[in-house]
């Protein structure tokens, strides 16, 4: 769900916690942002191939990275950060279900598109679902370090994330129908 993929991208700034604190809340931040933006697919184009990059998205990242470890500013580091939670995002997906509106039924074999090798790669399921109880679990263990380590605001993000984590998946099994009545 986005929360989970949010604050994973946010954990992806604890090096830089470790090495240049005082570059960690705007690659927390870059990390936030990566993490949400593979999911715009869901409102242009097809969701999990559009802006979904499970190979590619490193081809951007990993020279981000480097760049980052040899000249790091506030905006390399985000770079970095940003473009390495965008790739992580979308290799993410594949271990949890395919994109169907019922993701328990387990109807669709494609998790996420591989650009590189033109082909859906199969879903996982070790998540069985966006918004299935252990998705939240893992929002919440990846919020954990966020509120103990990292600068404010950042873990009243993360508090609100798991909150909101923890809502949907309360109301996850029973949104289908509504969104099946609003989009027709």
């Amino acid at each position: 769900m986005a929360f989970t993929h949010a604050l994973s991208g946010a954990v992806l700034a604890a090096p830089v916690l470790a090495v240049a604190p005082e570059l960690a809340a705007p690659a927390a931040v870059a990390g936030i942002v990566g993490g949400l933006l593979p999911d715009l697919d869901l409102f242009v184009g097809r969701h999990r191939r559009t802006l979904h990059f499970p190979v590619l998205g490193w081809a951007l990242a990993l020279p981000a990275i480097g760049i980052a470890a040899v000249a790091p500013t506030a905006a390399t580091v985000a770079a970095a950060v940003g473009t390495a939670s965008f790739a992580v995002h979308a290799g993410t997906d594949a271990l949890g279900a395919g994109d169907e509106i019922r993701p328990w039924e387990r109807t669709s074999a494609e998790a996420v598109y591989d650009h590189l090798h033109g082909r859906w790669i199969r879903p996982r399921f070790w998540i069985r679902y966006d918004g299935a109880p252990e998705d939240a679990v893992a929002t919440a263990v990846l919020a954990a370090p966020i509120v103990a380590f990292y600068p404010a605001p950042l873990p009243a993000v993360a508090a609100v994330c798991v909150f909101l984590g923890i809502v949907y998946a309360i109301v996850r099994r029973r949104l289908p129908p509504v969104v099946e009545e609003l989009v027709g």
